[in-house]
């Protein structure tokens, strides 16, 4: 289990929002201090499919999905306070049922 932090001091926040699938996924990006790069985000109902460049952890901070890894059949279940990995150069899909959820996204090698 994670603990996601509530805020995060000395960034550098893009005002321009992320915004996908109809505006039912939309995020900002965050670059910390130290030049890691993040996304904090929300997801409305409904099942979506992203790929990766490179790398993410997901952090839920609020709500819950279930995500299945590309080359995968698993369905993991993931509620806030808890993540998952994605490798780098592949995908995945995630579904959210009834309320949105909260994700905090990290990129590059944890």
């Amino acid at each position: 289990m994670n603990m996601e932090p509530s805020s995060f001091a000395g960034v550098t926040v893009s005002t321009k929002a992320n915004v996908y699938f109809d505006g039912k996924v939309v995020s900002h990006s965050l670059i910390l201090a130290d030049g890691r790069k993040k996304s904090l985000g929300v997801i409305f109902p409904g099942e979506y499919h992203f790929g990766t460049g490179e790398p993410e952890v997901m952090e839920i901070t609020a709500g819950a999905c279930e995500v299945v890894l590309d080359g995968t059949t698993e369905t993991l279940t993931v509620s806030a306070g808890n993540s998952f990995d994605v490798p780098g150069n592949s995908g995945f899909t995630i579904r959210v049922a009834d309320q949105h959820c909260e994700y905090i996204c990290s990129f590059g090698t944890p």
